[in-house]
C-alpha cells in the first residue's frame, strides 16, 4: 500500500516472472540461467521435471513472426498482456484508446488463447529474440537477434506451457507431498460434488462453503464428528457447525461402505502460538485498528497479516473489515470485485486480477475484498 506505483508495478512484474517459471515447459536450468543473463547451450539438462517429462514441440515460426510484427506495430512500448490482447483481437478499453484495433496485426492470432501466446513470448525471451525491461514496467523490445529473424525467418520449435487448471486428478493426487499422495481421490470427488450441490442451494460460490485444501484434508483424515472436522485444514467451529453435517454424513457412509480404517487419532492442530495471534488480530480489528499498526506490532508485513486474516475467515470466523476496506478500496472497485466473486468458481487472486484487469486493480485490494466477501456470505 505504501509503495509507489512504479515500485508496485516492478513487484508485479517480478511476480509474473515467477508464475512464468512455474508454468513454462522449457528446461528449468535454461530458464534460470537466462534470468541471470547467462546462456545454457543445451536444450535438455536431463535432470529437471521438464526435461525428464518433455512436452510435444510445435512449429513456432509464424507465431514468433506475428509477435515481432506486433511489437513493431505498437512501437515497442507495451507489455506482453497488451500485445496478446492485440494479437487475439480483444476489444479492451486500452486497445481501443490506443487505436490498436485498427492495426493489420489485430486479431491475427485469435485462433489461439492467451496461454498459448504467453508461452510463445516466454520462449522468445529465452531465445533472446526479444527482451523485457523490468525497470520500465516490463515493456517488450526486439533484440538484434529478433531483427535478424524478421529479415530472414527460420524454423523454431516451441512447447506449450503446463495447464495446471486442467490437470487430471490422477496427476494431482500423484504429487510429491505426503498429504496429496495419500488423499482418497474417490472421496475427494464426492466431496466436491456435494459442495457444488450445497453451493447452488445456498447461491454461493463453492469456495465459500469449503476450499479445496479443506476437502483434500477430509479425504485424508475421514472426520465423522464436528469435533474432528474442526481439526481439518481451514475449518473452524463456525464453519463446521454451519456446513459440516452433510459432509460428515457422506464421509461416515463412505467409510462404512468401503470398510475404511480411519486414522486412530486425528492430528490435533498446533495452535498454541497461532491462537494467541488469532485473538490479537480479531481483538484489534474489532477495535478498528489499522492493519498497518497490527502488522507492525507483530513484526509482520501486510501480506503476511492478510494471509493470517484469510485463514481466520476461511475457518468460519466473521470479521468486520469495512472500516479499513472503505478507506483503502475505491467504492467502484469494491462493487466490481464483490460482483466478480459472486459469480466466480474459484477464489484465485490471479484469476481475479486477469479478469478484472491488472492495470486497474491490485492484488492487495482484491485480497481485502475476498476476505470481506468470505466473511459476509460464508460465515
Amino acid at each position: 500500500k505504501n509503495k509507489s506505483v512504479a515500485e508496485q508495478e516492478i513487484a508485479n512484474q517480478l511476480l509474473l516472472e515467477t508464475v512464468a517459471y512455474a508454468e513454462s515447459s522449457v528446461c528449468r536450468r535454461k530458464q534460470l540461467l537466462h534470468y541471470f543473463g547467462e546462456i545454457y547451450p543445451q536444450d535438455n539438462c536431463g535432470s529437471c521435471d521438464n526435461c525428464l517429462h518433455p512436452k510435444t514441440k510445435f512449429e513456432g515460426q509464424e507465431a514468433v513472426e506475428l509477435v515481432l510484427d506486433t511489437i513493431l506495430a505498437t512501437k515497442q512500448q507495451y507489455k506482453a498482456k497488451h500485445l496478446i490482447a492485440v494479437i487475439t483481437g480483444k476489444q479492451s478499453a486500452n486497445v481501443k484508446s490506443y487505436k490498436h484495433h485498427l492495426l493489420d496485426v489485430f486479431g491475427k492470432g485469435a485462433e489461439f488463447d492467451e496461454k498459448y501466446w504467453n508461452a510463445v513470448i516466454r520462449q522468445m525471451l529465452i531465445e533472446r529474440l526479444i527482451t523485457k525491461d523490468i525497470e520500465n514496467y516490463g515493456l517488450l523490445k526486439i533484440t538484434p537477434e529478433g531483427t535478424k529473424f524478421l529479415k530472414k525467418p527460420y524454423s523454431i520449435m516451441l512447447t506449450h506451457d503446463h495447464d495446471y487448471e486442467n490437470t487430471d486428478d490422477d496427476d494431482f493426487f500423484a504429487g510429491g507431498g505426503a498429504k496429496t499422495s495419500t488423499a482418497d481421490k474417490v472421496l475427494f470427488t464426492m466431496l466436491k460434488d456435494l459442495r457444488k450441490v450445497i453451493s447452488r442451494k445456498e447461491s454461493l460460490p463453492p469456495f465459500v462453503i469449503f476450499q479445496d485444501p479443506s476437502l483434500e484434508d477430509m479425504a485424508i483424515q475421514y472426520p465423522i464428528s464436528i469435533e474432528e472436522l474442526t481439526q481439518i485444514t481451514g475449518v473452524g467451529v463456525g464453519k463446521a457447525n454451519k456446513y459440516g453435517k452433510p459432509f460428515l454424513d457422506l464421509i461416515k457412509t463412505y467409510v462404512e461402505e468401503n470398510e475404511i480404517i480411519r486414522p486412530m487419532d486425528m492430528v490435533v492442530k498446533s495452535v498454541v502460538n497461532k491462537s494467541g495471534l488469532k485473538v490479537y488480530i480479531i481483538t484489534n480489528i474489532d477495535r478498528k485498528l489499522s492493519l498497518e499498526d497490527i502488522a507492525f506490532a507483530k513484526n509482520m508485513t501486510i501480506s503476511e497479516l492478510l494471509t493470517e486474516i484469510e485463514r481466520i475467515v476461511s475457518s468460519g470466523t466473521k470479521l468486520d473489515l469495512n472500516y479499513y476496506v472503505n478507506e483503502y478500496v475505491d467504492p467502484y472497485h469494491q462493487e466490481e470485485i464483490y460482483d466478480y466473486f459472486r459469480e466466480a468458481e474459484s477464489d484465485s487472486i490471479q484469476a481475479a486480477l486477469e479478469e478484472l484487469g491488472e492495470d486497474e486493480f491490485n492484488e492487495e485490494e482484491i485480497r481485502l475484498m475476498r476476505i470481506k466477501f468470505m466473511s459476509d456470505l460464508g460465515n
